[in-house]
């Protein structure tokens, strides 16, 4: 594996071998990323012990995806040279310090009789470190376009919620007992599915598509944000929209611009009053009005640190078993989940490790956003301000991989002084 600043130009005699390895590579990719991103856990549980408790072999608690992104990873890497220049030597190395640390919490994990709960942090955290290093590698090409066909499945995915919404008709199993039908389009439950919608509008700016694409493309994942019954995402989702068209240069002088900005801000928050209304009318808004925004889910999710009112000062620092903490969870508090991450592995990990993990996840997203543009950052934003709102990311999830993908995939390089190499 090599690193330079520059790529230099191939032979001729090698230039076809190189670019059929590129192609290969870039088709092995997108399929490794959509599987893991749109084989839902639904669908993994018909085909082995993928989230059963019940038992099953190790290979069976990982993704199909994940495998496969673990299989591509050395393939990709040492087959053929791969040249990164610029920051994106910095990130390559960010990623693989990453997947270093994951991987010693992990063995930490398994050593200290906790191996039940490390197919969490490998199918979601280690798989999201994995698949950034196999996008990395790809050409600057490569990665935009992968980009690209990862947020059309995204808005493929919000057409097919709208659509369930409209019909109440699932194209994907879901076996949840619910109280009122809600959308999941191409994902494993309706809060991932607005969670996708609304983050992926900020990176749906940084594509090259023609401008009146990305209006429609934002426009739809909107909408099928609105449809999943996503009320926190929808609210992040207008307040995205509105930073991005604020904080976002045009390319225009500042006067020109200041104006150009305002006339469209009024313009979107016309159509935006507009499109409330369609959406209410439609009935994809009838969660804020039968329910609100503070309802028994919110409560679940704020009542839930009451558990600490029911256990030791020990078991907060140096976790606790799951099972006693979940019976204190229905019996005292009378919920039937965690709806908490910083809960969650505060008894998985211990307060004290807990933070540490939680400060690496932070820390490789916001090396990843090092030099990027604006709407990167907004997006990522809404990605953590959502998940973060309930379980997700305590959870086997696509979510991590998909938007440490999406860094990887947007990212312009910036020039360094001096180059890299290794083997």
């Amino acid at each position: 594996m090599s690193y330079s600043a520059t790529t230099p130009e191939p032979q001729v005699e090698s230039a076809r071998p190189h670019n059929a390895l590129a192609l290969l590579f870039f088709m092995l990719t997108v399929a490794a990323l959509l599987l893991r991103f749109c084989f839902t856990s639904e669908l993994m549980n018909r085909v082995v012990n993928y989230t059963s408790e019940n038992g099953g072999a190790l290979y069976e608690k990982l993704h199909f995806g994940t495998w496969a992104a673990f299989a591509l990873l050395p393939v990709v890497l040492f087959s053929r040279p791969v040249f990164l220049r610029g920051d994106e030597i910095q990130k390559f190395r960010d990623l693989v310090r990453f997947c270093a640390m994951l991987v010693v919490l992990i063995v930490f994990l398994i050593l200290t009789g906790r191996s039940g709960s490390s197919g969490t942090f490998i199918d979601t955290y280690l798989a999201a470190g994995v698949a950034g290093l196999v996008v990395l590698a790809q050409g600057a090409t490569a990665r935009r376009l992968i980009g690209d066909v990862v947020l059309v499945v995204f808005i493929l995915s919000a057409v097919i919620g709208v659509f369930e919404a409209a019909t109440h008709v699932r194209i994907l199993p879901y076996d949840a007992h619910e109280l009122s039908f809600r959308p999941t389009g191409l994902t494993d439950h309706p809060l991932t599915l607005g969670l996708i919608c609304a983050a992926s509008i900020g990176f749906v700016a940084l594509t090259r598509w023609p401008p009146w694409v990305k209006i429609a493309a934002i426009f739809v994942l909107f909408v099928g944000t609105a449809a999943a019954g996503a009320r926190f995402a929808l609210l992040l989702a207008a307040a995205e929209v509105l930073l991005l068209l604020v904080t976002v240069p045009w390319g225009l002088s500042r006067a020109a611009e200041r104006k150009a900005k305002f006339i469209a801000l009024i313009a979107t928050l016309v159509v935006g009053a507009a499109l409330i209304a369609v959406l209410a009318a439609g009935g994809f808004l009838s969660r804020f009005f039968t329910e609100g925004v503070v309802d028994q889910n919110f409560y679940a999710r704020t009542d839930i640190y009451r558990i600490f009112e029911f256990v030791t000062w020990q078991e907060i620092l140096f976790g606790a078993d799951l099972n006693a903490i979940m019976k204190i969870v229905n019996e005292k508090l009378n919920l039937p989940f965690i709806e908490s991450t910083p809960v969650y592995l505060t008894f998985q990990l211990g307060a004290i490790l807990a933070l540490i993990f939680g400060g690496v996840v932070f820390w490789i997203f916001w090396r990843l956003l090092r030099h990027q543009a604006r709407p990167a950052w907004i997006g990522t934003g809404v990605f953590l301000a959502a998940a973060l709102s309930n379980n997700t990311l305590s959870t086997k999830t696509p979510v991590v991989a998909i938007f440490a993908v999406l860094l990887c995939c947007y990212l312009e390089a910036m020039p360094q002084k001096k180059a890299v190499a290794g083997r």
